[in-house]
């Protein structure tokens, strides 16, 4: 038997396309010319990888060097790994399919630290040792960058280096330090380790030993002559720094699958519990001007129907309102819409509101956090319930019909008058109706608060699971009412990831035996082993309660004091002293400095946007013209090779996307999402080819068929070919597919005849057909299958029947008939040669086909 390759195991795994790597908009250099190979590494499904912006930066930051080709590696789902693992093939990049052990660099994005162990997976996977001390001249090195190593020590072992802040400046800087190594051949690793060291915001974790006290407590020493405490790295000017303007349009289906522009980054709101409004300080802004220009050149290459505003809270933007203005005078007309998910109470105006619901509206939503005033204050929230309520009477007075409300649980000083607060408060908002009396539904979301490092809060304990779930269930009977949807995160997850939040280098043995044991994506509800994580735990003799519920000292020494994130430890001790006083601190942009040391007011400091300047843009994208003539075009197409992974809802994201970019002016549906009029002549099912599909496009009378032909044939990825483009004849003169011819290759043996000789001899077939919603009907095979010819023993030809309610596919037959398992099936190659009128079955003529052999080829 001949070895499996990708494509054989694509065959046999769900969504195969997240696997594919021929994106629009990906980069694949010619590797002749390129001196450094570096691979940018998710751990977790590519829908979340590509859904990510920071990877989106350093893709295109990387690639605009010609010496550097990056590429992509996400963590495989289970039933890939599973099938890596059994063939033998190692984890490669998307774009080369280059296995990870052969590139110079690889480097993880570390956003979340229940994604750790698939760090182990996917090292495992490319036959890397996990440990940086196993490792040497014969593999990559691997780094690290994200949120996540603002306490770095729980995995400092598995990493080479580690960036601490913004990596735009960083990972250029030490990209070309490694190119300089490589060419002088200068040494060993640590000759370029030293070098790396001395980047601002880069950590070597073996230049820095632990020490462990009888006390329990963790000291990280420096090596001598090496740098004693890592700062972290800022970006000072948002308005000049690296925008990815051609950001890569995912398969599948990514949870943000929009276009997001960055207006900025930092927050002063000074919320205690809130890591990234710590460690991302101060705030600067793009201004109204650039973000405009981004917009309109980003959204002419994507195609993209909606533009998300991204910042830790977009609603404090200077110029907000300015901005949405002048986008939705750009995006109006090409239907897209603007989405501001990080918006506070307050923050969406009325006027604010109406500007986004000119093309549709968007939900949104609001986190009071605390149910009570007094505990808003201890968490420096600095909204109060007027704000609260003023906001969702306003959203639902001008349309909108749903809120989504977040709010954690023990929080520091918090009392059952808090919690009861929570429902009072939610109460409240469900009594508030929109127009014609209706209320709104409310969605409320109840996490586990968690103790983050370098926040005023990463002194305090973190409450048991009893207590959050006893605390949790309590919220969810007060609020068992119309209306409501209560959901809370398990208490068990919250309990591991503050496990890893403020842990010490003591758990990368924890790591190892929980990835041993078979965790992966803890993150994910239904992958959450919480038994294996006890198992790992008891076998490694760590103590959880020691890194979670146990209350720390303010002058006690932590394992994350060498990291300097530029807000001083004397601030975070000054906000936690306010906070039990209930003291709020107020927001620097608007009063005075608050002193936590991160602007030097030289090179760093809040950087507030500039106004727009007066003036007009340009549209951007073709939308519904405004005129009373349409046609419509029939567009045809094959879909063969790595295309045949894609789904009938990924075609259509594809096409419809195509189409923006090209700039056809198309017809679009009424209602609240309008869509292009577009409409398929078939669905084909994940794994089948096809070299004659089609679709209806309904454009404006002056779109020449011939243009949408050669602009769509530049825009769509491998294996998806226009073959042709014209007027389509009227409805009524259509020629209804009443059969289709199929060719059928078995790759792990042969189609039997006496199989097929008594398929033959049976007057009827009679299969049982199970809807999703149960409901039974029987389909007479003998009837539906035209024609079945055995081209060779591996190959056959079959003719079956098609239209409404008749349609049989291949297989239907292969598993009826020839008892195929599902495996077999998928492993099979199906593909549709042309469809047949019930004129081409009586005469015996030609559908709609190319002239193609069916073989095993």
């Amino acid at each position: 038997m001949q070895p499996k390759t990708l494509q054989d195991i694509l065959a046999l795994v769900d969504q195969p396309s997240r696997y594919l790597g021929s994106e629009t908009n990906r980069v694949l250099k010619d590797s002749k010319t390129v001196r450094l190979f570096v691979a940018l590494a998710f751990p977790d499904l590519y829908e979340i990888g590509t859904s990510h912006f920071g990877l989106q930066i350093l893709y295109d930051l990387l690639n605009r060097r010609p010496d550097v080709a990056a590429e992509r590696v996400y963590a495989p789902a289970a039933d890939m790994e599973q099938q890596l693992r059994e063939s033998g093939l190692p984890l490669a990049s998307l774009e080369s399919r280059t296995p990870l052990a052969r590139f110079d660099l690889i480097g993880f994005s570390l956003l979340y630290e229940l994604g750790y162990t698939n760090v182990l997976a996917m090292l495992d996977l490319a036959g890397l040792p996990p440990m940086a001390r196993d490792r040497d001249g014969r593999h990559p090195l691997i780094i690290a960058g994200g949120p996540c190593t603002s306490n770095p020590e729980p995995v400092a072992d598995f990493f080479d280096a580690m960036v601490v802040g913004d990596g735009e400046t960083v990972i250029e800087a030490m990209v070309s330090a490694l190119i300089e190594w490589k060419t002088a051949g200068d040494g060993d690793r640590t000759t370029l380790l030293h070098r790396w060291a001395a980047i601002e915001g880069v950590y070597v974790p073996s230049f820095f030993e632990p020490v462990y006290g009888s006390d329990g407590l963790t000291r990280l020493i420096a090596r001598a002559g090496t740098v004693k405490c890592v700062r972290r790295a800022v970006v000072a000017d948002m308005d000049s720094a690296p925008f990815p303007g051609a950001p890569i349009i995912p398969f599948s289906r990514p949870v943000h699958d929009r276009l997001r522009i960055e207006v900025s980054r930092g927050c002063t709101r000074g919320c205690r519990f809130c890591q990234a409004g710590m460690i991302y300080r101060p705030v600067r802004e793009r201004n109204v001007d650039t973000l405009v220009e981004l917009a309109e050149k980003s959204l002419a290459v994507t195609g993209y129907e909606d533009l998300s505003l991204l910042s830790l809270s977009t609603g404090d933007y200077t110029h907000i309102t300015d901005l949405a203005e002048r986008l939705m005078t750009q995006c109006e007309a090409g239907r897209v819409a603007i989405s501001l998910p990080s918006l506070r109470a307050g923050t969406l105006t009325p006027e604010l509101m109406r500007l986004i619901r000119r093309v549709r509206k968007t939900g949104f939503t609001l986190a009071p956090e605390a149910g009570s005033q007094r505990l808003r204050d201890v968490i420096n929230k600095n909204i109060s319930e007027s704000d609260i309520l003023d906001t969702v009477q306003n959203a639902f007075a001008l349309g909108w019909k749903h809120v989504k409300l977040y709010f954690m649980i023990g929080l520091p000083t918090e009392t059952e008058t808090d919690l009861k607060g929570i429902v009072d408060l939610v109460k409240t908002i469900r009594k508030i109706k929109g127009p014609g009396g209706r209320k709104g539904q409310i969605h409320v979301s109840v996490g586990t608060f968690i103790p983050k490092p370098h926040t005023p809060f990463q002194w305090a304990g973190q409450i048991d699971i009893e207590t959050a779930k006893a605390r949790m269930v309590w919220l969810k009977e007060q609020l068992r009412l119309p209306g409501i949807q209560f959901k809370w995160q398990n208490p068990e997850t919250s309990l591991i990831e503050g496990l890893w939040s403020r842990g010490d280098r003591r758990m990368a043995e924890l790591l190892l035996a929980a990835f041993r044991l078979g965790c992966r994506f803890d993150g994910w509800s239904d992958r959450f082993r919480f038994d294996l994580w006890c198992q790992a735990i008891e076998e490694t003799g760590i103590d959880k309660e020691a890194f979670t519920s146990r209350h720390r000292d303010l002058d006690e020494p932590l394992p994350w004091d060498h990291i300097d994130t530029r807000v001083s430890k004397e601030f975070l001790r000054r906000e936690w002293e306010q906070a039990l006083g209930a003291i709020p601190t107020a927001d620097c942009r608007s009063s005075d400095c608050n002193l936590c040391g991160v602007c030097d007011f030289k090179t760093i400091s809040p950087q507030l946007a500039a106004a727009g300047s007066a003036g007009t843009y340009t549209a951007v994208l073709a939308g519904d013209a405004k005129t009373d003539g349409y046609k419509t075009l029939r567009v045809c197409y094959r879909k063969v090779g790595t295309a045949r992974f894609f789904g009938h809802l990924e075609l259509i994201n594809i096409f419809t996307r195509a189409i923006r970019r090209c700039g056809i002016a198309v017809k679009y549906s009424e209602g609240f999402h309008p869509k292009p009029r577009i409409s398929f002549e078939d669905t084909l099912p994940v794994g089948m080819e096809s070299l004659a599909e089609a679709f209806y496009l309904t454009v404006v009378e002056t779109q020449k068929p011939a243009a949408v032909f050669q602009g769509l044939r530049g825009q769509l990825p491998d294996g998806l070919e226009i073959t042709d483009c014209r007027l389509a004849p009227q409805r009524s003169n259509r020629r209804m597919a009443r059969a289709v011819r199929y060719c059928v290759v078995r790759r792990d043996g042969t189609f039997s005849e006496n199989t097929m000789a008594a398929f033959e001899q049976r007057e009827n077939w009679v299969v049982t057909r199970v809807r999703p919603n149960g409901k039974r009907r029987e389909i007479d095979l003998k009837k539906a299958v035209y024609q079945m010819v055995r081209n060779d023993p591996e190959t056959m030809e079959m003719v079956l029947a098609a239209g409404p309610g008749e349609t049989v596919r291949p297989s239907e037959v292969l598993s009826e008939v020839f008892e195929f398992q599902e495996a077999q099936i998928r492993a099979s190659r199906i593909l549709k040669i042309e469809t047949l009128s019930e004129v081409d079955l009586k005469g015996g003529g030609s559908g709609h086909k190319e002239d193609r052999p069916c073989s095993n080829n």
